[in-house]
């Protein structure tokens, strides 16, 4: 037997992947499940250098930008320009490969950003 609550539909030959929470299109969804967006920054650029979970590969990360989705991604091509590398933007949080911290600290202070630098950077 099936609890409560749990499967439905997934997908319709109709509206194509369905929301689980409230049953309609994926595109048209309004629901929590959808609409949860990232956190706002403070306005605070926090710098910071990894290798954790990455194979021992030295990775720059950038968080507390308080720009919306498009605006992240144009600012996340700019710095693998300055940078010469490459990266990504992913859940609001911009990363770099290689150990940049110094460059990009001093890119965003002359820009008039305040920076920090945190967690080995």
């Amino acid at each position: 037997m099936r609890k409560a609550g749990h499967g439905g539909l997934v997908y319709s030959t109709e509206g194509g992947r369905m929301c689980p929470a409230c049953r309609r299109p994926a595109a048209a969804c309004t629901c929590a499940v959808r609409g949860a967006a990232r956190p706002p920054g403070d306005g605070i650029v926090r710098l910071s250098r990894e290798s954790k979970g990455r194979g021992g590969k030295t990775v720059t990360v950038v968080r507390g930008l308080d720009e919306d989705a498009s605006a992240l991604a144009e600012l996340g091509r700019r710095l693998r320009t300055l940078c010469g590398t490459g990266g990504t933007v992913k859940d609001g949080v911009i990363e770099l490969q290689g150990d940049h911290c110094e460059r990009l600290a001093r890119h965003f202070a002359e820009t008039g950003r305040q920076v920090r630098q945190t967690g080995g950077g």
